[in-house]
């Protein structure tokens, strides 16, 4: 009988930086690179490693020696059980400088950009007090999210990053058994606040296939100067505090012209503004639901000129968009493009690729692809759409056959 692994030895590490997942980064005593959950630059700690591999190791903390200069007690009493936040045991300015340099590291490393040393960032108005839209469980304990890496309830009866509109929802929920029930006990809901500071909340429900449903009405957001529409489970960006800047930041990055191509459209949150900048605009989008959000926003705000495509974006790339556009604009899942898409949208030739990220490696990667087709990258922007958390949203203008890129040192 094989006999068992000797326990990993406890030992002291200082870490050096913070990693795109989140974690804080060290070296084991080998030199092995280690990551950290709820570590902090600077903090000398001494760990348990709990899983070793070829080219890094991972470890718990178990006890803070001496914490580094940016760690904070972290606002909500839930921190390191909730899995909701990685990040609220470090001062804001640590996050926002953390994230900038992992922008910055993907496109340079990844991408393969020569990019200065300071990115344009936008911090989030507050670290608080900022969300719009959550999906909250519930069940026999309560009502809350889910635990740091498990699938279990963590139920709790206040979140710090919420809106305070939504806020007092989940007191409510967390206080009357009752309204859990209401809200659909034993499962998820969706809460959402519009833009009248209602709170609508609707639960989610699971097919056999185990694709989530959420059904009922739309609520009505906003998308810069426009109301929008949106049904239940259609995506809308829930920073409600930089959600006019964002808006603001992609629509002076596409421009004016004559044909704009928008890929991922969703409910319209770009399209609308969009078409008043564009003569034609071609908008693909391929989940039904919210293609149906997007006509009846087009038809509610009497835009004319905007062609709605329901289909996946690359099959649509390739059969269904011409003339060539003047401007791509894209906001993709955090997968990024297929590779078939991407060819395909290069093969258009748009004089300028505006490209809306959730996720710095994607992006890197995916602009890196388009490089070799004769785009460079002209500017880059990041926005802390999630603060407390390790999430990073980044746009991207990329312009065809440019001489120069104004990010080149």
């Amino acid at each position: 009988m094989r006999a068992a692994a000797a326990p990993e030895p406890e030992v002291e590490v200082e870490v050096v930086s913070l990693a795109a997942g989140g974690d804080g980064v060290a070296r084991m005593p080998d030199g092995l690179t280690l990551f950290v959950p709820l570590a902090a630059p600077g903090d000398r700690l001494r760990v348990r490693v709990v899983e070793r591999r070829k080219r890094f190791a991972r470890a718990e903390i178990e006890e803070v020696l001496e914490a580094g200069p940016g760690r904070v007690n972290p606002d909500c009493g839930f921190f390191g059980r909730c899995g909701g936040c990685q990040w609220q045991h470090l001062d804001y300015s640590v996050q926002v400088a953390a994230k900038k340099e992992i922008l910055r590291e993907a496109l340079v490393r990844i991408g393969g950009w020569d990019l200065p040393r300071d990115l344009a960032f936008a911090a989030s108005p507050s670290p608080y007090g900022y969300r719009a839209r959550t999906r909250l469980l519930s069940g026999r304990d309560g009502v809350g999210y889910r635990q740091r890496r498990s699938h279990a309830l963590c139920a709790v009866d206040r979140c710090p990053v919420l809106v305070a509109e939504l806020q007092d929802e989940l007191r409510r929920m967390a206080a009357e058994p009752g309204l859990r029930d209401q809200r659909g006990s034993g499962g998820e809901q969706e809460l959402l606040v519009d833009r009248h500071g209602d709170v609508r909340s609707t639960p989610v429900a699971s097919s056999p296939d185990g694709v989530h449903e959420v059904a009922g009405g739309r609520v009505e957001v906003a998308a810069g100067s426009d109301p929008m529409g949106v049904s239940p489970g259609t995506f809308v960006q829930g920073n409600l505090l930089l959600r006019d800047q964002l808006h603001q930041a992609v629509l002076a990055a596409a421009g004016h012209g004559g044909r704009a191509l928008e890929l991922h459209a969703g409910a319209g949150f770009f399209t609308l503004a969009l078409a008043r900048s564009f003569e034609a605009v071609d908008a693909i989008e391929s989940s039904a639901g919210a293609v149906a959000d997007l006509r009846a926003n087009l038809k509610a705000a009497e835009l004319e000129g905007v062609r709605v495509i329901e289909g996946d974006a690359e099959e649509s790339l390739r059969s269904a968009v011409e003339p060539a556009p003047d401007l791509i604009l894209l906001d993709p899942p955090r997968v990024g493009l297929s590779e078939g898409a991407l060819e395909a949208l290069a093969q258009l030739g748009a004089p300028r690729i505006v490209y809306l990220s959730c996720d710095p490696a994607t992006l890197s990667r995916d602009t890196g692809r388009l490089r070799s087709h004769g785009y460079s990258l002209e500017t880059v922007q990041g926005f802390d759409l999630f603060p407390q958390t390790s999430h990073i949203e980044a746009l991207a203008s990329l312009v065809l056959a440019a001489p120069h890129s104004a990010l080149k040192d």
